[in-house]
């Protein structure tokens, strides 16, 4: 097709072309966008706090979560609870002591009425040549002053950090590194990340490679480490990848479903 056929206008036909291209820039119809890394939790973390895990259990799924999560979680939960039964029964009782306030509303009324004629009566008459001065004014002066005097001093002898004397100066030591961890398949010590299946033996505990259950494990469904007789149910696959917003396993795709402009 040549320049000027992309480029006409003069069609009666609106063409697909078109449409998607009109779709897409005023916000019409289903949009599609690939996630990228971070929206991607790495293999070893928490489904919960999104985090490493230091004590991980395993849900029969393949799902893994930090142990210290789960217990807060359930803590939390029953705190939320054991709140939301003291407000019902702080309103259970507030509306039976309700009903019975209502009885003696006029009661309660008098004795406001009572109250509001007993405070607005003198009983001592005012000097008017000494209500607006404060008896105690030049003694809380003189305690501010005192006070003000008694404020403590910074001390001159104390040794502060000085980047002009050479003996005061901060040092700043090189911090030692460690050597970084890695996980490693417990058979085959492969290192173990995000881009590699990984499953877990029930018996055990202990993380294996997909190609080692496949190649090694398989064939006489023993446990390397412990001997156990393994069974398909003992071999569960650890879910990868997923948080909140996004899906684990290979789908990294996100859509979101707009209305549709209708020609």
């Amino acid at each position: 097709m040549t320049r000027h056929g992309k480029n006409c206008t003069a069609g009666a036909v609106y063409t697909y072309h078109e449409k998607k291209k009109d779709t897409a820039a005023s916000g019409y119809g289903t949009q599609s966008i690939r996630l990228g890394k971070d929206a991607i939790k790495d293999f070893d973390c928490c489904c919960l706090s999104l985090q490493p895990c230091q004590d991980p259990v395993m849900t029969p799924d393949g799902f893994l979560y930090e142990k210290q999560a789960i217990l807060e979680y359930i803590l939390h939960h029953k705190t939320e609870t054991a709140k939301k039964m003291k407000a019902y029964e702080k309103q259970k009782q507030a509306q039976k002591s309700s009903s019975q306030l209502e009885s003696k509303s006029e009661e309660r009324e008098r004795v406001e009425r009572f109250k509001t004629k007993e405070n607005s009566i003198v009983s001592k008459p005012i000097n008017p040549f000494t209500s607006g001065q404060n008896p105690g004014g030049e003694k809380s002066r003189t305690n501010a002053a005192e006070s003000s005097s008694s404020a403590p001093v910074a001390s001159s002898s104390q040794s502060l950090p000085c980047f002009w004397v050479p003996s005061l100066t901060p040092q700043s030591k090189p911090t030692l590194l460690k050597k970084p961890d890695r996980y490693v398949c417990a058979v085959t010590r492969d290192v173990l990340g995000n881009s590699v299946p990984c499953t877990v033996l029930r018996p055990s505990g202990a993380v294996v490679t997909q190609e080692c259950v496949e190649k090694l494990i398989k064939k006489d469904m023993l446990d390397p480490l412990s001997g156990d007789k393994l069974s398909d149910r003992d071999l569960i696959p650890l879910q990868r990848g997923g948080t909140g917003f996004a899906a684990s396993g290979v789908d990294l795709r996100a859509k979101e479903a707009r209305p549709v402009m209708m020609v």
